[in-house]
């Protein structure tokens, strides 16, 4: 059974393990260690919703939503939301990213966003095909990223 809950700072160690196996899965640019999980997701300033998919112990995946802010790495218009999904490569194809998303998408109302982008790498198949399941559509030119936006 899969829990959906919060992201916790205990989680640190395995949010670092679901992006590294994405890297390692040739579908991250970098590897990450816990002190860049803890300053994204778990420290991060602007966070609306960050939760984790947990099955006994072991996190799966994890998805966070931020309130966008001037001078933001993604050059999303401050305001808006900033989603990010991570799930083991393993543990894909299972209904995690959806239900993360929905879970998600509450939050976003309840913060009041209208749009939410999704800045995914051109050569992520997986992740695009996701987001555009869930909604996304393509809304400004992009390089080795392309920017996909949700109107809420």
């Amino acid at each position: 059974m899969i829990e959906y809950r919060p992201a916790r700072l205990t989680d640190a160690e395995g949010m670092t393990d679901v992006q590294n196996a994405i890297y390692h899965a040739g579908l991250r640019e970098s590897p990450v260690d816990e002190a860049l999980v803890h300053e994204r997701y778990l420290d991060a300033e602007h966070t609306i919703a960050c939760t984790v998919a947990d099955q006994d112990g072991r996190v799966l995946g994890f998805q966070s939503l931020k309130r966008a802010w001037p001078g933001n790495p993604y050059d999303v218009q401050p305001g808006w939301g900033i989603i990010g999904t991570h799930i083991l490569p393993s543990a894909g194809r299972n209904g995690i990213g959806r239900h993360l998303f929905s879970i998600s998408r509450s939050a976003a109302k309840a913060a009041g966003l209208r749009h939410v982008d999704a800045t995914i790498g051109a050569d992520n198949g997986p992740a695009l095909a996701y987001y555009s399941a869930m909604g996304f559509v393509p809304y400004r030119q992009g390089g080795a990223a392309i920017p996909h936006r949700l109107d809420l």
